[in-house]
Protein backbone atom coordinates (compact mmCIF):
# COMPACT_ATOMS: atom_id res chain seq x y z
CA UNK A 1 0.00 0.00 0.00
CA UNK A 2 2.85 2.50 0.52
CA UNK A 3 4.58 1.72 -2.25
CA UNK A 4 1.08 2.32 -4.46
CA UNK A 5 0.76 5.74 -2.46
CA UNK A 6 4.30 6.88 -3.72
CA UNK A 7 3.74 6.01 -6.71
CA UNK A 8 -0.06 7.51 -7.12
CA UNK A 9 2.16 10.75 -5.87
CA UNK A 10 4.36 9.81 -8.90
CA UNK A 11 1.13 10.27 -11.42
CA UNK A 12 -0.01 13.16 -9.40
CA UNK A 13 3.48 15.45 -9.69
CA UNK A 14 3.63 14.22 -13.26
CA UNK A 15 0.23 15.53 -14.00
CA UNK A 16 0.99 18.17 -12.55
CA UNK A 17 4.09 19.26 -14.48
CA UNK A 18 2.07 17.88 -17.98
CA UNK A 19 -0.26 20.33 -17.16
CA UNK A 20 1.57 23.51 -16.36
CA UNK A 21 3.88 23.01 -19.27
CA UNK A 22 1.47 20.48 -22.01
CA UNK A 23 4.72 18.37 -22.32
CA UNK A 24 6.62 15.77 -19.69
CA UNK A 25 3.93 13.42 -18.33
CA UNK A 26 5.92 10.48 -19.67
CA UNK A 27 9.48 12.18 -19.08
CA UNK A 28 8.61 12.63 -14.95
CA UNK A 29 6.49 9.65 -14.33
CA UNK A 30 8.91 7.34 -16.33
CA UNK A 31 12.05 8.80 -14.50
CA UNK A 32 10.11 8.64 -11.11
CA UNK A 33 9.26 5.02 -11.84
CA UNK A 34 13.02 4.24 -12.85
CA UNK A 35 13.95 5.83 -9.65
CA UNK A 36 11.92 3.88 -6.99
CA UNK A 37 13.03 0.91 -9.27
CA UNK A 38 10.68 -0.57 -11.53
CA UNK A 39 12.35 -2.16 -14.36
CA UNK A 40 12.65 0.61 -18.16
CA UNK A 41 10.58 -1.85 -20.02
CA UNK A 42 7.87 -2.35 -17.18
CA UNK A 43 8.14 1.58 -16.58
CA UNK A 44 7.42 2.65 -19.92
CA UNK A 45 4.58 0.07 -20.60
CA UNK A 46 2.73 1.29 -17.41
CA UNK A 47 3.10 4.48 -18.20
CA UNK A 48 2.04 4.31 -21.41
CA UNK A 49 -1.15 2.07 -20.22
CA UNK A 50 -1.91 4.84 -17.86
CA UNK A 51 -1.50 7.46 -20.61
CA UNK A 52 -4.47 6.08 -22.97
CA UNK A 53 -6.76 7.42 -19.80
CA UNK A 54 -4.90 10.41 -19.49
CA UNK A 55 -4.92 11.36 -23.00
CA UNK A 56 -8.61 10.27 -23.81
CA UNK A 57 -9.79 13.18 -21.43
CA UNK A 58 -7.16 15.98 -22.14
CA UNK A 59 -7.87 15.16 -26.31
CA UNK A 60 -11.60 15.57 -25.22
CA UNK A 61 -11.11 18.69 -22.96
CA UNK A 62 -9.25 20.00 -25.80
CA UNK A 63 -11.98 18.90 -28.90
CA UNK A 64 -14.80 20.72 -26.83
CA UNK A 65 -12.66 23.80 -26.50
CA UNK A 66 -11.60 24.16 -30.58
CA UNK A 67 -7.99 23.24 -29.71
CA UNK A 68 -7.93 20.75 -32.27
CA UNK A 69 -6.64 20.57 -36.07
CA UNK A 70 -7.99 17.30 -37.25
CA UNK A 71 -5.61 17.69 -40.02
CA UNK A 72 -2.25 17.81 -38.20
CA UNK A 73 -3.91 15.39 -36.05
CA UNK A 74 -4.76 12.45 -38.82
CA UNK A 75 -0.90 13.51 -40.38
CA UNK A 76 1.05 12.79 -36.93
CA UNK A 77 -0.86 10.14 -35.44
CA UNK A 78 -0.03 7.41 -37.82
CA UNK A 79 3.49 8.00 -38.29
CA UNK A 80 4.13 8.57 -34.24
CA UNK A 81 1.67 5.09 -33.70
CA UNK A 82 3.95 3.28 -35.90
CA UNK A 83 7.56 5.04 -34.18
CA UNK A 84 5.83 4.08 -30.86
CA UNK A 85 4.88 0.53 -31.84
CA UNK A 86 9.14 -0.38 -33.11
CA UNK A 87 10.10 1.85 -29.89
CA UNK A 88 8.26 -0.60 -27.67
CA UNK A 89 9.31 -3.43 -29.19
CA UNK A 90 12.82 -2.60 -29.45
CA UNK A 91 12.60 -1.73 -26.00
CA UNK A 92 11.00 -4.96 -24.84
CA UNK A 93 13.38 -6.90 -27.06
CA UNK A 94 16.48 -6.00 -24.85
CA UNK A 95 17.55 -6.91 -21.39
CA UNK A 96 17.05 -4.60 -18.28
CA UNK A 97 20.36 -4.59 -18.07
CA UNK A 98 20.90 -3.16 -21.54
CA UNK A 99 17.87 -1.10 -21.25
CA UNK A 100 18.43 1.06 -18.44
CA UNK A 101 21.51 3.05 -19.96
CA UNK A 102 19.43 3.35 -23.12
CA UNK A 103 16.59 4.99 -21.30
CA UNK A 104 18.43 6.74 -19.18
CA UNK A 105 20.23 8.24 -21.82
CA UNK A 106 17.19 9.53 -24.14
CA UNK A 107 15.78 10.67 -20.38
CA UNK A 108 18.65 12.98 -20.16
CA UNK A 109 18.98 14.09 -22.66
CA UNK A 110 15.30 15.21 -23.20
CA UNK A 111 15.93 16.60 -19.55
CA UNK A 112 18.62 18.26 -21.39
CA UNK A 113 16.57 19.76 -24.02
CA UNK A 114 13.92 20.96 -21.50
CA UNK A 115 16.25 22.87 -19.24
CA UNK A 116 17.79 24.61 -22.87
CA UNK A 117 14.28 24.93 -23.88
CA UNK A 118 12.71 27.27 -20.64
CA UNK A 119 16.05 29.04 -19.86
CA UNK A 120 15.18 31.21 -23.30
CA UNK A 121 12.27 32.67 -24.71
CA UNK A 122 11.08 30.62 -28.05
CA UNK A 123 11.57 32.07 -31.04
CA UNK A 124 8.40 31.76 -33.65
CA UNK A 125 8.48 32.55 -37.42
CA UNK A 126 5.71 33.67 -38.83
CA UNK A 127 5.02 31.40 -41.58
CA UNK A 128 2.09 30.93 -44.06
CA UNK A 129 0.19 28.10 -44.97
CA UNK A 130 -0.45 24.43 -43.66
CA UNK A 131 2.07 21.98 -42.60
CA UNK A 132 2.60 19.73 -45.09
CA UNK A 133 2.68 15.46 -45.08
CA UNK A 134 6.16 15.22 -45.82
CA UNK A 135 7.02 17.36 -42.48
CA UNK A 136 4.86 15.76 -40.08
CA UNK A 137 5.17 12.17 -41.12
CA UNK A 138 9.19 11.82 -40.25
CA UNK A 139 8.26 14.18 -36.94
CA UNK A 140 5.43 11.81 -35.77
CA UNK A 141 7.76 9.05 -36.77
CA UNK A 142 11.27 10.24 -34.48
CA UNK A 143 8.45 11.60 -31.66
CA UNK A 144 7.04 8.09 -31.47
CA UNK A 145 10.20 6.10 -31.42
CA UNK A 146 11.50 8.34 -28.95
CA UNK A 147 8.55 8.56 -26.48
CA UNK A 148 8.14 4.44 -26.32
CA UNK A 149 11.86 3.67 -25.93
CA UNK A 150 12.42 6.38 -23.45
CA UNK A 151 9.56 5.93 -21.66
CA UNK A 152 8.02 9.76 -22.37
CA UNK A 153 9.12 12.31 -25.44
CA UNK A 154 6.33 13.10 -27.23
CA UNK A 155 5.33 16.64 -26.31
CA UNK A 156 8.87 17.29 -25.93
CA UNK A 157 9.69 16.43 -29.47
CA UNK A 158 6.82 17.15 -31.28
CA UNK A 159 5.31 20.64 -29.17
CA UNK A 160 8.38 22.85 -30.05
CA UNK A 161 8.62 21.74 -33.72
CA UNK A 162 5.01 22.38 -34.47
CA UNK A 163 5.82 25.79 -32.38
CA UNK A 164 8.53 27.05 -34.31
CA UNK A 165 6.59 26.59 -37.46
CA UNK A 166 4.77 29.46 -37.16
CA UNK A 167 1.75 27.47 -38.73
CA UNK A 168 -0.25 27.30 -36.02
CA UNK A 169 -1.93 29.11 -33.07
CA UNK A 170 0.05 27.86 -29.55
CA UNK A 171 -3.23 26.26 -28.36
CA UNK A 172 -3.87 24.22 -31.66
CA UNK A 173 -0.25 23.02 -30.62
CA UNK A 174 -0.41 21.91 -27.66
CA UNK A 175 -4.39 20.33 -28.37
CA UNK A 176 -3.67 18.42 -31.51
CA UNK A 177 -0.79 17.19 -29.81
CA UNK A 178 -2.14 15.89 -26.52
CA UNK A 179 -4.94 14.17 -28.61
CA UNK A 180 -2.49 12.57 -31.07
CA UNK A 181 -1.15 10.94 -28.11
CA UNK A 182 -3.95 9.04 -27.44
CA UNK A 183 -3.32 6.90 -30.53
CA UNK A 184 0.92 6.97 -29.67
CA UNK A 185 -0.35 5.75 -26.22
CA UNK A 186 -2.51 2.58 -27.55
CA UNK A 187 0.16 1.45 -30.33
CA UNK A 188 3.28 1.41 -27.92
CA UNK A 189 0.79 -0.50 -25.63
CA UNK A 190 0.33 -2.69 -28.16
CA UNK A 191 3.84 -3.19 -28.86
CA UNK A 192 4.45 -3.63 -25.31
CA UNK A 193 1.83 -6.79 -24.82
CA UNK A 194 3.34 -8.34 -27.75
CA UNK A 195 7.17 -7.58 -26.85
CA UNK A 196 6.04 -8.53 -22.89
CA UNK A 197 2.71 -9.83 -22.57
CA UNK A 198 0.72 -9.15 -20.56
CA UNK A 199 2.61 -9.80 -17.57
CA UNK A 200 4.70 -6.69 -18.74
CA UNK A 201 1.85 -4.34 -17.31
CA UNK A 202 2.14 -3.75 -14.00
CA UNK A 203 -1.63 -2.91 -13.30
CA UNK A 204 -1.43 -1.59 -9.73
CA UNK A 205 1.66 0.97 -11.02
CA UNK A 206 -1.02 1.57 -13.87
CA UNK A 207 -4.04 2.49 -11.71
CA UNK A 208 -1.71 4.75 -9.01
CA UNK A 209 -1.07 6.27 -12.19
CA UNK A 210 -3.80 7.22 -13.61
CA UNK A 211 -5.12 7.63 -10.21
CA UNK A 212 -3.01 10.15 -9.44
CA UNK A 213 -3.20 11.92 -12.83
CA UNK A 214 -7.13 12.32 -12.78
CA UNK A 215 -7.00 13.78 -9.34
CA UNK A 216 -4.15 16.49 -10.21
CA UNK A 217 -5.66 17.51 -13.56
CA UNK A 218 -8.43 20.10 -12.20
CA UNK A 219 -5.08 21.22 -9.81
CA UNK A 220 -2.80 21.36 -12.65
CA UNK A 221 -5.25 23.45 -14.67
CA UNK A 222 -5.16 25.79 -11.85
CA UNK A 223 -1.38 25.87 -11.03
CA UNK A 224 -0.38 26.91 -14.77
CA UNK A 225 -2.06 30.53 -13.82
CA UNK A 226 0.05 30.34 -10.44
CA UNK A 227 3.35 28.93 -11.55
CA UNK A 228 5.17 30.67 -14.81
CA UNK A 229 5.47 27.62 -17.10
CA UNK A 230 9.41 29.09 -18.19
CA UNK A 231 10.79 28.36 -14.58
CA UNK A 232 8.66 25.24 -13.72
CA UNK A 233 9.67 23.76 -16.87
CA UNK A 234 13.84 24.85 -16.02
CA UNK A 235 13.79 23.22 -12.75
CA UNK A 236 11.40 19.92 -13.99
CA UNK A 237 14.64 20.02 -16.60
CA UNK A 238 17.20 19.63 -13.94
CA UNK A 239 15.31 17.10 -11.84
CA UNK A 240 15.66 14.68 -14.74
CA UNK A 241 19.05 15.36 -15.59
CA UNK A 242 20.16 14.88 -12.40
CA UNK A 243 18.17 12.04 -11.61
CA UNK A 244 19.35 10.38 -14.73
CA UNK A 245 22.96 10.75 -14.98
CA UNK A 246 23.08 8.86 -11.41
CA UNK A 247 21.82 5.70 -14.11
CA UNK A 248 24.33 6.53 -16.22
CA UNK A 249 27.37 6.76 -14.10
CA UNK A 250 26.52 4.13 -12.62
CA UNK A 251 26.25 2.29 -16.03
CA UNK A 252 29.87 3.85 -16.90
CA UNK A 253 31.45 2.34 -13.44
CA UNK A 254 32.78 5.53 -12.93
CA UNK A 255 34.02 5.93 -9.33
CA UNK A 256 36.73 8.25 -7.37
CA UNK A 257 36.11 12.07 -7.67
CA UNK A 258 34.60 12.11 -11.31
CA UNK A 259 30.27 11.42 -9.93
CA UNK A 260 31.13 14.51 -7.45
CA UNK A 261 32.19 16.42 -10.30
CA UNK A 262 30.14 15.96 -12.67
CA UNK A 263 26.88 16.12 -10.27
CA UNK A 264 28.83 19.62 -9.48
CA UNK A 265 29.09 20.25 -12.93
CA UNK A 266 25.16 19.85 -13.81
CA UNK A 267 23.58 21.37 -10.71
CA UNK A 268 26.08 24.48 -11.66
CA UNK A 269 24.44 24.49 -15.18
CA UNK A 270 21.18 23.61 -13.69
CA UNK A 271 20.74 26.89 -11.22
CA UNK A 272 22.48 28.73 -14.51
CA UNK A 273 19.42 27.34 -16.73
CA UNK A 274 16.96 28.77 -13.77
CA UNK A 275 18.42 31.78 -13.65
CA UNK A 276 17.91 32.49 -17.21
CA UNK A 277 14.80 31.23 -17.49
CA UNK A 278 13.57 34.14 -14.66
CA UNK A 279 14.95 36.80 -16.99
CA UNK A 280 13.33 35.89 -19.60
CA UNK A 281 10.12 35.46 -17.97
CA UNK A 282 10.85 39.76 -16.40
CA UNK A 283 11.48 40.27 -20.25
CA UNK A 284 8.84 38.52 -21.55
CA UNK A 285 6.62 40.53 -18.77
CA UNK A 286 8.16 43.80 -19.30
CA UNK A 287 7.74 43.55 -23.37
CA UNK A 288 4.05 42.37 -22.79
CA UNK A 289 3.54 45.18 -20.02
CA UNK A 290 4.67 47.83 -22.73
CA UNK A 291 2.43 46.64 -25.68
CA UNK A 292 -0.22 46.82 -23.37
CA UNK A 293 0.50 50.24 -22.02
CA UNK A 294 0.94 51.84 -25.62
CA UNK A 295 -2.88 50.25 -27.09
CA UNK A 296 -4.08 52.16 -23.79
CA UNK A 297 -2.38 55.30 -24.92
CA UNK A 298 -3.50 54.74 -27.99
CA UNK A 299 -7.45 55.52 -26.58
CA UNK A 300 -6.18 59.29 -25.95
CA UNK A 301 -5.30 61.91 -28.81
CA UNK A 302 -1.66 62.32 -29.56
CA UNK A 303 0.64 64.26 -32.07
CA UNK A 304 1.83 62.35 -35.13
CA UNK A 305 5.39 63.22 -34.23
CA UNK A 306 4.59 61.68 -30.51
CA UNK A 307 2.88 58.52 -31.90
CA UNK A 308 5.99 58.17 -34.17
CA UNK A 309 7.98 58.22 -30.66
CA UNK A 310 5.91 56.06 -29.02
CA UNK A 311 6.23 53.62 -32.18
CA UNK A 312 9.72 53.26 -32.11
CA UNK A 313 9.81 52.82 -28.29
CA UNK A 314 7.39 50.16 -28.13
CA UNK A 315 9.25 48.32 -30.94
CA UNK A 316 12.88 48.70 -28.95
CA UNK A 317 11.31 47.43 -25.66
CA UNK A 318 9.46 44.05 -27.70
CA UNK A 319 12.89 43.56 -29.44
CA UNK A 320 15.21 44.13 -26.47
Amino acid sequence: MRKLLVLALVGFVAQLVDGALGMAYGLTSSTLLLVVGVAPAAASASVHLAEIGTTLAAGVAHWRFGNVDWRVVGRIALPGAIGAFAGATFLSSISTESAAPWMAAILFTLGTYLLVRFSRPLRVSRAAGPLRSRFLAPLGLVAGFVDATGGGGWGPVATPALLVSGRMEPRKVIGSVDTSEFVVAGAASVGFLIGLGAEGFLLPIVAALLVGGLIAAPIAAWLVRIVPAQVLGAVVGGVIVLTNARTLLRAGELGGPVPALVYAALGAGWLAAVVLAVRALRRTRRARATVEAALAADADPVTPHAEAAESRRLAAAVEG
